[in-house]
């Protein structure tokens, strides 16, 4: 007898929703995301096969498209919970959350550590704040919308309540 799995999402599933999810007139080869990603193309199709099977994406009008009143429920009430932020140490890399330029316009600059992607391409001194996937900082720094997109999750995930407030309203803005 066959036993049935419960359905786990991965981190993964959900960056690839977002990157579905932000550019929404365009459509993605499987080759493209894993090249993209850097990733085999049979990790980028079990991550496409558990986000449609959680209703994040659906193929049911023919390309794939993201849903996205899932997409902003999951990330404004359920990411923080079923994917904890982990907080590293401190070095340079890619500002995120507050430090993001998406959220940094939102208040006064600081001279102390912001939240951080580690990355060396980075020019930000800050606390590493462990990403959902090793390639979001890569992928963040080729593409605008998906980086303003994670870094505002990451504030949900490590931000002030004001911080979460302004976060939620520019997330709904672009998702």
């Amino acid at each position: 007898m066959i036993e049935a799995k419960q359905l786990a999402l991965k981190p993964f599933d959900f960056v690839l929703a977002v990157k579905i999810g932000v550019n929404r007139n365009r459509d993605f080869l499987l080759a493209q995301l894993a090249s993209e990603f850097e990733v085999s193309l049979s990790t980028v199709h079990a991550a496409l096969s558990r986000a449609e099977s959680a209703r994040l994406l659906s193929r049911s009008a023919g390309p794939l498209r993201a849903l996205r009143p899932a997409l902003q429920e999951f990330a404004i009430y359920g990411l923080k919970y079923a994917f904890p932020a982990v907080i590293g140490r401190a070095g340079r890399g890619v500002p995120t959350a507050v430090g993001a330029p998406v959220l940094a316009k939102h208040f006064e600059a600081t001279e102390g550590p912001v939240p951080v992607w580690a990355h060396p391409e980075g020019n930000t001194y800050g606390f590493e704040v462990i990403p959902l996937h090793p390639s979001v900082p890569k992928v963040a720094l080729k593409d605008g919308d998906v980086y303003d997109v994670l870094a505002l999750v990451d504030a949900l995930r490590v931000g002030a309540a004001r911080e979460r407030e302004i976060a939620i309203n520019e997330l709904k803005a672009r998702l």
